[in-house]
């Protein structure tokens, strides 16, 4: 196979962050060395892998030091990309000040469709800190208004509250921003009487080149009487959505243009799922934090560090007002690489149905882990064995897979499964040879065994059959056959092969089911598709939400909505 398209890429993150490292120099051994360990499956390309980072490395070595920060910037910062061993427990640094039964920690979703794998940081963190100092865990969803593309709605409430139950996180308050905008405009009025906000009428050309340049807006030498009755004419319908917006006065030659003048409020005419049309006038999220940690009585605010620039609002308003806000503490950016979390692409894929709902595989939404059978437990361990860590980390599927692997491998049976199944009939069937005995788990005999029926007739895998033509291979536990070149069925559909021996041989391993006793399975896959197939018998016996292992397959979970005694059965993939 050869190398996955993504290599060069990840190749070049690696060595700008390396050459940040190292005074500008970038070395191609580190880079192969870290790619493998987060990527094993690499290995057998090693030698394009030391030649591709060569040249990686030699072009990232002759940008200047700018051009490399610049570089790594865009790619989002500095990067980990080796995962922690399974099981390893991050560190979690003390909170300043923090005293044992007063820490209140906060949550603070915006509820635009489910929780994904990229909360999850936000759920663990917040309540390993709660147990550890006794204290309390907010629950405050920003229902803002939102915008046209990123829509609240009822729906989305009960999703973050039913996530929030199955990972065993209890909040000790639940709030709602949409209860409390009167609260956010008293403190809008305190802004204003400071004289420290105008109401901005510029376009968003205009307030873009201003913002640029350090140029003031028209409006911005408002009087505080001007802004007031601006302000007024806000909330009693004087503007129309995007006509006027409530603006800070930050230094206007700001390092970040970013921070010049930024937003407080602003109209929308949306039709909020909670409150209907009842304000026109809505907060931006990181004036309505300003608010809320001050009132809800927050005491450290533990989030991503891609809002850094709230962090600096949120203290540009507390300084203004003479209050002393709470401290913040952040992480980076923790990036599973096989998933693709993008929560606007999930709901119109959701809303047009061409996502099973929220639980399908692609959203890599905490329920479809759950739908998956990741446990919550694997879940939550793999999210804390990186601990507070600021630097972005990248790490693949794999890791988590491991931590869940190490949970529910010991309790969970064994069963036969066979893809794209072709009928053999085993020519000179040794005479006697009845059912055998399986264990439900090769090291664990408190699981039990179960009998399965053999042969002569069995389904075997279509692509081992073509694979191994010709050669003598061995029906996994139970006996040697030598398969013909030509593997055309006979007249009554089966591919005739003939008996060896009983001898366990070396050689090549074939999974089988027996054709007098099998079960149609249907299996959704990652990426939405599904794979049809024989299993065992017993899979009769499977209930909604078992865990199972298809030997030579993988971890699967029968679908919570199957009905026991219909066909197919139908699972959905965890992983190897």
């Amino acid at each position: 196979m050869p190398l996955p398209a993504d290599t060069e890429s990840r190749l070049r993150r690696l060595a700008l962050a390396n050459a940040v490292q190292h005074g500008g120099e970038a070395r191609a051994g580190p880079l192969v060395s870290r790619l493998l360990a987060t990527d094993p499956a690499l290995r057998e390309h090693v030698a394009e892998l030391n030649e591709l980072a060569g040249r990686v490395a030699s072009a990232v070595t002759q940008m200047s030091r700018s051009e490399q920060g610049q570089a790594l910037a865009e790619l989002g910062g500095p990067v980990v990309d080796a995962p922690r061993p399974a099981g390893a427990p991050g560190e979690l640094p003390p909170l300043a000040e923090a005293v044992d039964g007063r820490v209140v920690l906060r949550m603070a979703p915006f509820p635009s469709g489910a929780l994904h794998v990229g909360h999850a940081r936000m759920i663990f963190i917040n309540d390993a800190y709660r147990r550890r100092y006794n204290g309390k865990l907010l629950l405050v969803l920003d229902d803002t208004v939102g915008s046209e593309e990123k829509r609240v709605e009822l729906e989305f409430f009960d999703l973050i509250l039913k996530d929030l139950e199955n990972c065993g996180v209890k909040p000790d308050a639940i709030y709602y921003k949409s209860d409390r905008i009167p609260r956010h405009y008293d403190w809008a009025i305190r802004v204003i009487d400071r004289g420290a906000a105008y109401v901005c009428r510029c376009s968003a050309d205009l307030l873009r080149e201003n913002r640029k340049n350090g140029i003031a807006c028209p409006e911005r030498s408002q009087s505080i009487e001007e802004t007031r009755a601006d302000w007024q004419k806000m909330l009693s319908g004087g503007f129309a959505p995007g006509e006027a917006v409530l603006r800070l006065k930050t230094n206007l030659q700001d390092p970040d243009p970013g921070f010049r003048d930024r937003v407080l409020l602003r109209i929308s005419d949306f039709d909020h799922p909670r409150v209907g049309h009842r304000y026109r006038v809505w907060p931006m999220l990181e004036f309505s934090w300003a608010v809320d940690d001050i009132e809800l009585g927050v005491t450290h605010v533990i989030r991503g560090k891609d809002l850094v620039i709230e962090d600096r609002m949120q203290e540009f308003i507390w300084k203004l007002l003479g209050i002393s806000g709470p401290p913040f503490l952040h992480w980076g950016i923790l990036r599973v690489r096989e998933a693709k979390v993008a929560k606007s692409k999930a709901y119109v894929e959701v809303k047009s149905g061409v996502y099973d709902g929220w639980a399908d595989p692609r959203t890599w939404s905490l329920q479809s882990l759950d739908r998956r059978g990741i446990s919550v437990e694997a879940v939550r361990k793999f999210t804390l064995s990186f601990g507070l860590s600021l630097a972005d980390i990248e790490v693949p599927a794999e890791t988590l897979y491991a931590e869940n692997r190490a949970i529910i491998d010991p309790t969970t049976p064994r069963r036969l499964f066979v893809p794209d199944p072709r009928l053999v009939r085993v020519d000179r069937y040794p005479a006697g040879l009845g059912p055998v005995v399986l264990p439900n788990h090769p090291e664990r005999t408190e699981l039990g065994t179960r009998t399965v029926p053999t042969g002569p007739d069995f389904w075997l895998p279509g692509a081992e059959l073509v694979r191994n033509a010709g050669s003598e291979i061995r029906l996994k536990d139970l006996l040697n056959v030598q398969l013909p070149s030509d593997l055309s069925p006979g007249p009554d559909g089966s591919v005739v092969v003939t008996f060896t021996s009983k001898e366990n041989k070396r050689l090549p391993r074939i999974q089988w089911v027996s054709a007098s006793d099998s079960v149609p399975v249907d299996i959704l896959e990652i990426d939405g598709t599904h794979r049809t197939g024989l299993g065992e018998g017993a899979l009769r016996g499977a209930a909604p939400g078992d865990r199972l292992q298809f030997e030579r397959v993988g971890f699967v979970r029968v679908e919570a909505n199957w009905s026991p005694g219909t066909s197919p059965l139908r699972v959905s993939y965890g992983h190897p």
